[in-house]
């Protein structure tokens, strides 16, 4: 199925734009955002990925008393995932603003200019937004951001699985990363461990 052609999940939140293709904010200066689609300047390429696999994946509401997300959405496996397997790419509205308030704001590329380039899944995106950070629910994350570039060209942050196969039914984890959560500090009274 071709990103597309795909349609917004059951049970979407009303409050975010479901979208399965980036947009691009105009904050993006004209010779990034040709690198970003095409690669047009010379950069660092990683393992291509042929497309968005939503077919592995479905949100789902999380009611277990012991989970940290709980009353919120988890991102969950359909399937087996196998090893080192693309999963789905993190979509939202590609930028070059500061969006230090936003929790689904994903860094995908700086520039040489100094431009740095996010993602941004807090008012539109796609299923990918809804993956939780293991602390508090496994001992490690199942899974890992990977930058990388589809089969046309264009850059992409992706969720893959990391050395362990991922069970149908399995919540997809990732490490958020610790500058992640020291910025969130003066939100909250504590910090996760980070053993």
């Amino acid at each position: 199925m071709s990103s597309s052609s795909r349609r917004q999940p059951p049970s979407w939140p009303s409050h975010i734009q479901y979208i399965n293709a980036p947009r691009y904010h105009p904050s993006v200066p004209g010779p990034v955002r040709s690198f970003l689609i095409s690669g047009t300047n010379p950069a660092p390429q990683k393992t291509p990925i042929s497309g968005p696999s939503t077919s592995l994946v479905r949100v789902r509401y999380i009611t277990e008393p012991s989970h940290p997300a709980r009353g919120q959405n988890g991102l969950f496996a359909v399937r087996k995932i196998l090893p080192r397997s693309h999963i789905i790419d993190y979509i939202g509205e590609v930028h070059c603003q500061d969006r230090a308030d936003s929790d689904y704001d994903l860094s995908l590329f700086r520039s040489a200019d100094g431009d740095n380039v996010g993602v941004d899944a807090s008012i539109m995106g796609n299923e990918a937004r809804f993956v939780n950070d293991y602390r508090g629910i496994r001992s490690k994350p199942n899974a890992v951001f990977v930058e990388s570039r589809t089969s046309q060209g264009e850059l992409r942050m992706s969720i893959w699985s990391s050395k362990d196969p991922i069970q149908k039914g399995d919540e997809i984890l990732v490490s958020y990363g610790k500058s992640w959560w020291r910025s969130r500090i003066a939100q909250t009274d504590a910090l996760p461990d980070f053993a």
